[in-house]
């Protein structure tokens, strides 16, 4: 191969001379080849004729340029030649073409030195290779001599082979057997262990299974943590415990539904434990306050006292119970150990707080009814009680899993809202008696918590409120107690035939009397049957009052103090309501309005006793100063009066009624002599009528004046009523003429009044003092039957006039009445010189009248 096709072989390598060796090195040439120049092509020899014809600066210019790239190029790795091929484009025109004759030129002196080096070194290759040639036959035959010598080798250690083999088959065996005892002995126990813990989980002993998993993975499992077996068995152990946490939730959620239905018996054991204890208590004191040498005792649950000589046997009372005899704590108690045993005992904590408090708000939540029935009210108490008493146990038997913060505030979120349920339900309760039942159980219900450590002074404050709302029922109730009372009553005095039924009345009413003490069988007690009744409803009401104030963990003073507010809210607002309204009845006449005033009269003396009564029924000593009186007397006085003014009111109704009977013929020529007889009923119903009053009582000297001004302010009442009522019957504006005969009959009239009022109907008026309320109807009609106008007129405005209460306006009103009537008769009398004169009179006494009418209405 000639130089050319060297060169063509890599000719983008053709600078490269490692590349060049490589090359040569490859071919296989024939011994004796020598490697000859390819002479010039003629194109390359125009080329270099060309380029010495260039322009001699031309030339010396781009030498030294080309020369610099050639040497880059050399020198510069092929993968970084590219920026210097390009500066060989960048340059003057042709300067492309002169560095590829540049490049030829370079080339060339490459494939000389080439040449050379090869015609050096090819004589010495041509010797190795003859003399590798010589030693091929030498080397054959050792190759068969070795073979040979390896067969022969290989068939003389064939059996030693085998026993070799077997023996170390033998020996990797035992090896392996040992290796396998001591792997067994490492994972047996762990084995053990895996077994040990399908067995607890089994069992469902789940504490101590996680004990057990523990120790696997802590001691067991890394002995043995390469085998395919434990790594299954270590991640096995996770899923486990996931496993546990569920199952020991599930029983925790069991647990949970178990004591909220089981709640309400554990509040009803605890309530009625409580109560037990408070009715012993209740009993020691008692028996100690009767001095009684050897107090009761408790033995084993049972109540027992030496004097009274029951058998154990028949005193038994029931087993004493527990929340831990009624509800199994274990769930709650094994899952905060597994929670606590994983590192997730705040999860537990948290979600065991977060459940209780969802059930708390749903015991706190009353059914609607619950205000209708003791027992709705009791399921309630029992739930919270309940509640409360499983949360205390929780606190007592576990270590964190609830604390007394936590408590605390649990009951003040449940006391808030308790208050207000109970605030809300028992204003709608109207009967007394379960309003008195509630109170039993909220006092039994704050006492089982307070024993428990729970704060229940806002519950008793409660009771406060419910106590007036109580003694608003209790109100209502005695209010329709006292009118039953007051509608069946007769109104008339107590007959009492023997001495029996005397006894029985003052058991009833602390009434004395002397005088009447000495009277003989049958005799008559002035008060009617209202008045025991109305005392022995007062002292119920003041039991039941003391029903509700006992166990409120007050001092008697205190109790004796509602007692006696309670009380004079009955006098004062009920009782006394219902003796208003009685009085105002229509059909309660004069006389059951006189028996009225003698029953509160002697009421009003028996609220003395009535404070003794309270005072002994709370047992505070007589000489202790009461903040609070009674108020009867005061109630009792008001009803006297509300009746005295009846009195008046009826009176003067009825006298009304007799004078619309009135039927005077007010044109008539002379009197009928006699006085009317409507007049004459009415004088005869107010003599037997004012008679009445003689019943009043008068036992001593204050009611004896309390009746004579009844008596006296009823009659002078009636006279000015009937003085009143007959003026108005002259001055009728209706009425339109009266004659001088009509004057005459209502003066008849008039005189039977003053006659009556005169006879003094009633004892105690000095002088004609009753007579003085007809004063001014007589001096009218005195100056109209004597006809002395010129005394009237002359005599007006001076104190000793004759006719002082007459007034002007009152004698024109009746004078024009008289003159109408004398108009008509003028045509009769114009001949008669006396009726001319008489008419003459009248029309100047007339224009005198309106001259004084007119000038009082001026000066005033």
């Amino acid at each position: 191969m000639d130089s050319a096709n060297l060169v063509a072989l890599s000719p983008t390598n053709a600078l490269d001379e490692r590349n060049i060796f490589a090359e040569l090195e490859s071919l296989e040439l024939p011994l004796g080849t020598t490697l000859r120049q390819q002479p010039h092509s003629p194109q390359c020899h125009f080329a270099t004729e060309n380029t010495t014809n260039m322009a001699e600066s031309e030339i010396l210019e781009c030498i030294t340029e080309h020369e610099r790239i050639l040497q880059e190029i050399e020198s510069t790795d092929t993968a970084c030649v590219g920026p210097t091929l390009r500066s060989v484009y960048d340059d003057q025109p042709n300067a492309h073409k002169r560095f590829m004759e540049k490049l030829d030129v370079r080339i060339r002196n490459h494939d000389r030195e080439i040449e050379k080096m090869c015609n050096f070194h090819h004589q010495g290759f041509v010797d190795a290779i003859t003399e590798l040639l010589k030693v091929r036959a030498d080397a054959e035959k050792l190759m068969v001599q070795v073979t040979d010598t390896n067969r022969r080798l290989q068939d003389a250690g064939k059996e030693v082979t085998a026993q070799t083999e077997e023996m170390i088959r033998c020996r990797v065996q035992q090896r392996n057997i040992a290796t396998t005892v001591e792997k067994l002995q490492l994972c047996i126990p762990v084995l053990e262990m895996y077994s040990k813990l399908k067995e607890q989980l089994d069992s469902k002993r789940y504490y101590a299974a996680l004990k057990t998993m523990e120790q696997l993975e802590n001691i067991y499992i890394p002995r043995v943590s390469k085998y395919k077996f434990c790594q299954i068995m270590a991640e096995t152990l996770p899923k486990l415990r996931e496993e546990i946490k569920e199952i020991s939730m599930s029983d925790l959620k069991d647990f949970l539904e178990s004591i909220r239905k089981h709640s309400d018996k554990i509040g009803e054991t605890a309530m009625k434990q409580a109560q037990q204890h408070r009715t012993f208590n209740s009993a020691v004191q008692k028996q100690a306050s009767m001095g009684y040498g050897k107090p009761l005792y408790r033995l084993n649950g049972k109540a027992s006292s030496p004097q009274n000589g029951v058998d154990e046997e028949e005193e038994h009372d029931d087993e004493v119970l527990t929340a831990q005899d009624l509800v199994d704590f274990s769930p709650v108690f094994r899952c905060l150990h597994i929670y606590t045993v994983l590192g997730d005992r705040e999860t537990f904590e948290n979600y065991y707080r977060k459940q209780r408090r969802k059930q708390a708000r749903l015991v706190l939540q009353p059914q609607s009814s619950m205000h209708e029935t003791v027992e709705g009210y009791r399921k309630y108490f029992n739930q919270i009680v309940g509640f409360f008493v499983v949360e205390d146990h929780i606190l007592h038997a576990t270590q964190g899993l609830v604390t007394r913060a936590y408590i605390d505030e649990l009951w003040n979120m449940a006391l808030y809202k308790i208050i207000a349920v109970l605030r809300t339900h028992s204003s709608y309760c109207s009967d007394p008696d379960l309003v008195l039942e509630l109170k039993n159980l909220i006092v039994i219900f704050a006492d089982t918590l307070q024993g428990y450590g729970f704060p229940v002074n806002r519950l008793f404050d409660l009771l406060f409120e419910i106590r007036d709302q109580y003694n608003e029922t209790l109100l209502k109730k005695w209010a329709g107690v006292f009118r039953e009372i007051f509608e069946s009553d007769n109104y008339s005095p107590i007959p009492v035939e023997n001495e029996e039924e005397y006894k029985t009345v003052i058991s009833r009413f602390p009434f004395h009397d002397a005088e009447i003490e000495k009277q003989q069988f049958p005799k008559k007690l002035p008060m009617s049957q209202s008045v025991p009744q109305v005392y022995i409803q007062v002292k119920e009401f003041i039991y039941a009052s003391l029903k509700f104030s006992e166990s409120l963990h007050r001092s008697s003073t205190e109790i004796d103090d509602m007692l006696r507010k309670s009380t004079n809210l009955l006098l004062t607002r009920t009782l006394s309501s219902c003796l208003q309204n009685l009085i105002k009845k229509p059909h309660i006449g004069l006389t059951e309005l006189v028996q009225i005033i003698i029953n509160t009269t002697h009421l009003e003396q028996a609220c003395k006793y009535l404070e003794d009564f309270i005072t002994n029924i709370t047992n505070v000593s007589p000489e202790t100063i009461h903040t609070t009186r009674l108020y009867g007397l005061s109630t009792f006085k008001d009803a006297r009066h509300a009746a005295e003014g009846e009195i008046y009111t009826k009176l003067n109704q009825k006298i009304d009624e007799f004078i619309q009977l009135a039927d005077y013929e007010w044109t008539m020529s002379e009197s009928d002599g006699r006085a009317s007889g409507y007049l004459m009923d009415l004088i005869n119903f107010l003599r037997s009528t004012f008679q009445v009053f003689t019943h009043l009582p008068s036992n001593n000297n204050d009611h004896a004046a309390m009746s004579g001004k009844v008596a006296q302010t009823a009659c002078m009442s009636a006279c000015k009523h009937l003085s009143t009522s007959l003026t108005q019957m002259l001055l009728d504006s209706g009425l339109k003429q009266i004659s001088m005969g009509a004057i005459q009959q209502f003066n008849l009239d008039v005189i039977q009044c003053e006659l009556f009022a005169s006879s003094e109907p009633v004892p105690g008026f000095q002088g004609d003092t009753l007579q003085l309320a007809f004063i001014d109807l007589r001096q009218l009609l005195d100056l109209f039957m004597v006809w002395d106008w010129s005394t009237y007129l002359a005599d007006y405005g001076q104190p000793t006039s004759k006719y002082l209460r007459v007034n002007p306006s009152t004698a024109l009103a009746l004078l024009e009445k008289m003159k109408d009537t004398s108009k008509k008769n003028i045509i009769f009398s114009q001949f008669r010189k006396n009726d001319r004169d008489k008419q003459k009179l009248m029309e100047t006494v007339v224009k005198q009248l309106r001259s004084l009418v007119n000038g009082m209405s001026q000066h005033t």
